[in-house]
C-alpha cells in the first residue's frame, strides 16, 4: 500500500461526500478519529470479527462493471459480514486520519518514515512500564 495516495484517495472520497465543503476544525477531525477508535473497543469487548471468508465467497462471480447489480450486493454482504467489526472500526480510524493528514497538508507517509527511523534509537519500551 502506498500511504500517500492512500490519504489523497481517503480525501478525495471524504471531500466527494461534503465532509470538505467547509473548513474543517482540527481538534473536531482528531475526535472524530478517537471516536472511531472508541468503536473498535466496543468491537473488540463484543468480540465482532469481520467474517472475511464469508464475505469474499459471496461476492466471488460478481462483476464490478455491472455497476449497479454489484453495488447493491457488495453493500449488502459487507453490511452482513463486516460493518462495526474491529477491523472496520480500525479501517474507519485510519481513513479519518489519512483524510485529516492529507487535509491539512501533512506527508503522513514522510512522517511515518522518520518516526519508524527514530523508534529504532529509542531504549526498550521506550524507558517506560507499558
Amino acid at each position: 500500500m502506498d500511504i500517500r495516495k492512500t490519504a489523497i484517495e481517503c480525501h478525495k472520497t471524504a471531500a466527494s461526500k461534503g465532509f470538505w465543503d467547509k473548513p474543517r476544525n482540527f481538534g473536531e477531525m482528531l475526535m472524530l478519529i478517537t471516536s472511531e477508535l472508541g468503536e473498535a473497543l466496543e468491537a473488540h469487548r463484543k468480540g465482532k470479527n469481520a467474517n472475511i471468508k464469508a464475505f469474499e465467497t459471496d461476492m466471488e462471480g460478481w462483476d464490478e462493471d455491472d455497476t449497479d447489480n454489484y453495488k447493491r450486493k457488495f453493500k449488502s454482504e459487507f453490511e452482513h459480514c463486516i460493518k462495526d467489526s474491529i477491523g472496520d472500526e480500525l479501517a474507519d480510524a485510519t481513513i479519518r486520519l489519512f483524510d485529516t493528514a492529507y487535509g491539512n497538508d501533512i506527508d503522513l507517509e514522510w512522517h511515518i518514515k522518520q518516526k519508524m527511523k527514530y523508534n529504532k534509537t529509542r531504549e526498550h519500551m521506550h524507558g517506560k512500564a507499558y
